[in-house]
């Protein structure tokens, strides 16, 4: 019913509208609960409190399949409160990523040059016949249509990686579709929430022009990143067909 759809609402209403182990593999970049303003004053909704926290992870996992896996990206402040929200769930986790950056985002006591990310695992799925490692190499995009947007070099993988074709793939924060973008350019179904109206236009908009032409980001080298599959190097590279890109 969902599916191929991006919806304006609070995730912790729309959640409970799936059925339960409906999707195949959730990605998500949710709030890190720091407050974050960018420097053009852009904000993260709900990245101030973490009442939602544990509620949306509850959902996710219900609504997962079982035997599947979920990324989550995470403020390293509060790993605490994140890896709580996962185990009170029901997920397992299963694995950890960096993500190294070649530039300084935030200077504090040190310099933030990295982003990461968990693995998590509803169950015991079936070891990926080709995995990734866990340490990726970060590709500027610019933060153009969204304050903390994700680079598709780090998402397609994950997308090839941990879901299976025709599978559904969901992001529950979903910004400006940046997971749900690698999702349709790599054949899957997706479903995505976005709370700020804003965002959830510019998502939209980004799913009705070229996947192939419109978002891929033209200046990344090709050892940036890890070793992809011939799907999302084709995906990354502009050369999948118009027909995959949009199957599901």
């Amino acid at each position: 019913m969902y599916r191929n759809t991006i919806t304006h609402a609070d995730c912790l209403q729309f959640l409970p509208k799936l059925a339960a182990e409906s999707v195949n593999f959730i990605l998500t970049d949710p709030p890190y609960l720091v407050g974050y303003e960018a420097r053009d004053g852009r904000t993260v909704p709900n990245d101030d409190n973490d009442r939602w926290l544990k509620p949306a992870f509850a959902q996710m996992h219900r609504v997962l399949e079982r035997d599947a896996f979920c990324v989550s990206f995470y403020g390293w402040p509060n790993a605490d409160r994140f890896l709580q929200a996962y185990r009170a769930a029901g997920f397992r986790v299963a694995g950890h990523f960096t993500f190294p950056k070649r530039y300084t985002s935030t200077t504090r006591y040190t310099r933030y040059q990295h982003e990461c990310a968990h693995l998590l695992v509803k169950g015991i799925p079936l070891v990926p016949k080709e995995t990734i490692g866990d340490v990726i190499d970060w590709a500027y995009s610019g933060n153009k249509l969204h304050p903390t947007q994700k680079p598709l070099s780090v998402l397609l993988p994950l997308v090839e990686t941990f879901s299976r074709p025709g599978g559904a793939v969901l992001d529950p924060f979903a910004g400006s579709g940046s997971s749900l973008l690698a999702a349709r350019m790599l054949g899957r179904p997706y479903i995505g929430v976005e709370l700020d109206a804003t965002y959830c236009d510019i998502a939209r908009r980004r799913m009705e022009q070229d996947a192939m032409t419109a978002f891929v980001p033209a200046n990344i080298p090709t050892e940036v990143g890890p070793r992809l599959g011939p799907l999302a190097a084709a995906a990354r590279n502009g050369r999948a067909t118009s027909s995959s890109a949009r199957a599901g």
